[in-house]
């Protein structure tokens, strides 16, 4: 055996040892694109959640930020997170139907997470097939927002497009970044219609006299997944840890940190649901 396989073969050796003995645990944090904070001020935030994970699993965890959600595919694809805090769902969703990852626990609060399509007060439309010819605004194409939106028309069989000037039954989608952006369109006469999941952005919206045309169907979003390679004992482990953190020892104060209320275990026929709506 040359030098060259012998540490191929002594790295591979090690990596396993490590595993069987409970090595690092990589514990992965993706928020939203549409809201804006820091990575330092979301590892600051989940470092208390790390550490649930981290006692209930027996391991040291070393948490990564992934503000991109195509990087977070690519480590998804290949399991190289064992748990992961994912706010997009059409992204968890995706990789639980194709068997890389299971669901231990959605977030409290996040479980029925709606998208509002807004439109001025002067405005009459009643449906989205009344938006053909103009045109809508959402965040992020790549968020759970706008993943959304298109699940919206393909249900009600409206055509959308991105071309600048759409054919009269078609609906014209452009984007901005923020959710609390989506007003502004609006207001500047650069869309007809709205959407947002933001419930500030709505209210906001509505109290200046702004209304509400339609909300879609509600999608658990804010999901704790965890690879299939990770054992069976330890997943359970760490959803029980989550699941009952409210009610253990420092668990309130770990939340409080988080900014969450808590954490509840998946239901499998909303999670079934979800993924055919969403087109995964």
């Amino acid at each position: 055996m040359n030098l060259r396989w012998a540490a191929l073969w002594l790295a591979a050796a090690v990596a396993q040892g490590a595993w069987a003995q409970g090595g690092e645990l990589v514990f992965a944090v993706t928020e939203g694109v549409t809201y804006q904070a820091t990575p330092k001020e979301i590892r600051d935030k989940f470092a208390p959640i790390a550490d649930v994970i981290g006692k209930a699993a027996g391991r040291k965890v070393k948490t990564v930020i992934v503000p991109a959600y195509d990087d977070l595919r690519a480590g998804l694809a290949k399991q190289e997170f064992d748990v992961a805090f994912v706010h997009p769902a059409h992204v968890s969703l995706a990789e639980i139907r194709k068997g890389r990852y299971k669901a231990l626990a959605w977030t409290t609060g996040y479980t029925e997470y709606t998208v509002s399509v807004l439109m001025p007060a002067g405005a009459t439309f009643k449906a989205l097939p009344d938006l053909a010819g103009r045109t809508l605004v959402t965040p992020d194409p790549d968020s759970i927002t706008a993943v959304m939106v298109r699940a919206m028309f393909r249900t009600e069989k409206v055509a959308i497009t991105d071309a600048k000037e759409p054919a009269p039954s078609t609906v014209r989608i452009i984007s901005t970044r923020y959710q609390d952006a989506v007003p502004f369109y609006l207001e500047n006469g650069f869309a007809q219609a709205g959407a947002t999941a933001a419930n500030a952005v709505v209210k906001a919206w509505t109290d200046k006299g702004g209304k509400v045309m339609v909300r879609s169907r509600a999608v658990p979003i804010k999901q704790v997944i965890a690879s299939t390679r990770l054992p069976a004992d330890e997943q359970q482990k760490i959803r029980d840890a989550l699941v009952n953190l409210r009610d253990a020892k420092g668990g309130r104060e770990a939340l409080d940190s988080v900014g969450y209320r808590g954490f509840v275990a998946p239901n499998p026929d909303v999670e079934a649901a979800t993924i055919a709506w969403l087109g995964m």
